[in-house]
């Protein structure tokens, strides 16, 4: 995996200097760098804004309709 920034290359070198990672590991990283133009630093990457959720269609209740009293029938 190559080197994403300057500082991350010597972060790398400093370690290798502890004894902490391989030199091969070291080469290896560098080598596949190779020339390339590598920023000082890399920042974190911004977050997309959030999503908008489509506002849910609320079923509608059914109605219901209440019972009339019915009147007895006078004969």
């Amino acid at each position: 995996m190559p080197f994403k920034s300057k500082a991350q290359r010597r972060k790398f070198a400093a370690l290798l200097v502890e004894g902490k990672i391989k030199p091969e590991t070291y080469e290896e990283w560098n080598r596949e760098t190779g020339s390339a133009e590598l920023p000082e630093r890399v920042g974190a990457k911004t977050k997309r804004p959030p999503r908008k959720k489509p506002i849910a269609i609320r079923k509608k209740k059914p109605v219901t309709r209440r019972k009339r009293a019915t009147r007895k029938k006078r004969s």
